[in-house]
């Protein structure tokens, strides 16, 4: 699903002949931390409220051009695409341009995050199981076929850590044989991070502890 569908116009896009004290007042009505900025019908940047609560409030915002971010995304864009811009520029809001950089409007973090509650990852019934191995050893196509050798499917998984050359996968399975999966990654190599009473290798390790701690203290 392309960003089209999800743009919308009921903010006008801020001027750089606009005074500063009239942005602020904007901000103060919006729960945005950033309002796009055209000039001669470009769109040129955006303006952080952060930064324009700092400006003389007589001045114009062609005064403080340098303070623009040029960050946006395209309409032909996946809607996905957008979670990762949202992040990296650390705002809730991202203007959107067409294939000839004409401004069509924007995107709410709000919408985008309520598109991915409807993906099967988070929408449908399954288990969440967080494994680790270095990341150079393992693949997608890997685990996707450790998960499929054992009867179930993957609803999705994603990369959720990297640390020290080691990659932490996280994985949403329907819910179908889980001690059964947990076992098989750990004979390709994997760490399981997260816990699941299904494990019997953790419930017989446990076991173990505690009787060796019963014998040590006859």
């Amino acid at each position: 699903m392309s960003l089209k569908e999800h743009i919308l116009n009921d903010v006008k896009i801020l001027s750089l002949s606009d005074k500063i004290g009239d942005i602020q007042e904007l901000f103060n009505q919006l729960t945005f931390t950033h309002l796009p900025v055209e000039y001669e019908g470009v769109y040129i940047g955006c303006i952080a409220e952060n930064d324009i609560r700092c400006f003389e409030n007589d001045k114009t915002l062609d005064e403080f051009r340098y303070a623009l971010e040029g960050f946006y995304v395209k309409d032909s864009n996946y809607w996905l695409d957008s979670l990762e811009a949202f992040a990296r520029n650390n705002s809730n809001i991202l203007p959107v341009l067409d294939d000839k950089n004409n401004y069509q409007g924007y995107v709410e973090l709000n919408e985008m995050i309520s598109l991915f509650k409807e993906t099967p990852f988070l929408h449908e019934p399954g288990n969440i199981l967080v494994v680790e191995k270095a990341f150079k050893d393992y693949t997608f196509g890997e685990v996707s076929q450790i998960v499929e050798s054992n009867n179930a499917h993957l609803l999705g998984a994603f990369v959720s850590k990297i640390e020290d050359d080691m990659a932490e996968i996280t994985l949403k399975i329907t819910p179908s044989g889980m001690n059964e999966i947990i076992q098989a990654f750990r004979r390709y190599g994997y760490l399981i991070i997260s816990e699941h009473q299904e494990d019997t290798f953790n419930k017989n390790l446990k076991d173990r502890s505690r009787y060796l701690d019963k014998y040590l203290n006859i």
